[in-house]
């Protein structure tokens, strides 16, 4: 099996979208995937539901859950739809709410450990360790 197809299927991304490209520092201890979806795939509108031809894209990134203890980065191309009701809207991601910097796995993590944990300060130091850049410092 192809390694981007195993990380494919590790993410449980489904039939839109796969890892395309995958990079991984040893010394660094970090692993990055790229993903992306097939020409000609539809999204839904995130206002109406309904499937709209892509209009353009634009790259994001977000904090993934480690694997075999390495920082894991998603990046892919993020569609915005062309409804024709609501004119051009960014499609929603299966792995993300819209706005985060961390996947919907990573979140949960984050708020588990934020149960266990009194102080704001720890919390904050916890995601700060977790690479997301929107932590206070």
């Amino acid at each position: 099996m192809e390694t981007n197809q195993l990380f494919s299927m590790a993410l449980g991304l489904g039939n839109a979208w796969k890892v395309v490209k995958s990079e991984m520092n040893i010394e660094r201890r970090e692993l990055k995937l790229w993903l992306d979806f097939e020409r000609g795939v539809q999204f839904v509108c995130s206002e109406c539901g309904e499937f709209c031809p892509v209009h353009d894209t634009v790259e994001k990134k977000w904090r993934h859950l480690d694997f075999w203890q390495h920082q894991t980065e998603l990046i892919a191309r993020v569609p915005r739809v062309c409804c024709e009701e609501h004119g051009v809207r960014q499609a929603k991601m299966p792995w993300a709410r819209p706005g985060s910097g961390f996947t919907l796995m990573m979140e949960a993590i984050i708020l588990r450990k934020k149960a266990t944990v009194s102080k704001p300060a720890v919390i904050n130091e916890r995601i700060k360790c977790a690479g997301h850049p929107k932590a206070r410092r």
